[in-house]
């Protein structure tokens, strides 16, 4: 189990690996450990020139027979027993490591997800998760650029206390929300430097267009239902006409107020995936059509329609 101690099927591991070429740094990533660990693991319990998996298990467990207890053992967490509580940290930090996470790093997030109230020491997390204070860290210096973790006096002495508070998961939303935003604003500014008919352009615009929408859907839409409706109605509109109309034409056409109409035409500027696939466009003072979205189609399918 990654972060207690090595099974006898880890050390067969490292013993073949070894015979491999694999270095230390090498072992200790494929299993999840420091390279510390591993290179201590052959130290104490390798046969004299060489490391056989047989030979190191019972070498450590001869050396567990022989060590004393330094601390009475952690107790259970919530009821249950203190190995379920570390299986469970280990295996959803798994989880959170195959989105990107550092592995070390989702370890500690998770051991401070599962804590009491009053969150934990550096001490605490290097006791419970039994890796070197560095690693330790280095890790809350990631969740703290990532505003996951925040630091709290520890009523009790003068160290640091580590808590994951009710507002995380807000900040953690809205940090994806801005960069989601940044990543379809970058998109379009490469549209225009490249242009959209060519094959870069196409390729920024398809991915702008998803991160717009992914940002849209994340930051919640700020339009009422009502305007929403208002604006797939002047598109309807303006798609029946097949021809650009002045926004007196539509709302004379639609027998709305001016303003009624305006709202709407403003509402599809600022989020233009309510009209996706088509456009808004302004061909002249307040006159407006629709265009297919240049990022819809390739170059080449735009080359075979109008042949």
């Amino acid at each position: 189990m990654p972060g207690g101690r090595l099974t006898h099927e880890d050390r067969q591991r490292i013993a073949a690996w070894l015979a491999d070429g694999l270095g230390y740094a090498e072992i200790g990533r494929r299993l999840g450990r420091p390279t510390s660990t591993i290179s201590r693991e052959v130290a104490r319990n390798g046969a004299p020139g060489e490391y056989l998996a047989d030979h190191a298990q019972q070498a450590a467990g001869h050396r567990a027979r022989r060590r004393k207890p330094t601390r009475p053992a952690e107790p259970a967490a919530d009821g249950q027993p203190t190995e379920v509580v570390r299986g469970f940290v280990d295996r959803f930090a798994t989880l959170l490591a195959a989105t990107g996470l550092p592995r070390m790093t989702a370890r500690v997030f998770v051991c401070l997800l599962t804590a009491d109230a009053g969150g934990l020491t550096a001490a605490d997390l290097v006791r419970r998760l039994q890796v070197s204070p560095a690693s330790v860290s280095k890790s809350i210096g990631y969740l703290e650029a990532m505003d996951l973790v925040v630091r709290q006096p520890d009523p009790g002495g003068r160290r640091e206390r580590y808590v994951i508070d009710d507002a995380v998961w807000l900040r953690a939303w809205q940090a994806d929300t801005s960069a989601h935003g940044d990543i379809a604003t970058a998109a379009q500014r490469g549209i225009e430097i490249f242009g959209a008919d060519t094959t870069a352009g196409a390729r920024l615009g398809r991915m702008g267009q998803f991160f717009a929408r992914l940002n849209e859907q994340m930051s919640g839409s700020t339009l009422a239902e009502t305007v929403v409706y208002d604006a797939l109605t002047v598109l309807a509109a303006l798609a029946h006409a097949r021809r650009p109309l002045t926004l007196d034409t539509l709302a004379t056409a639609l027998d709305w107020p001016g303003g009624r109409a305006t709202t709407a035409l403003d509402a599809i500027q600022r989020q233009p995936a309510i009209a996706d696939p088509l456009a808004l466009q302004a061909t002249g003072p307040e006159t407006y059509t629709l265009t297919a979205r240049p990022d819809r189609l390739s170059p080449a399918q735009r080359q075979a329609l109008e042949t």
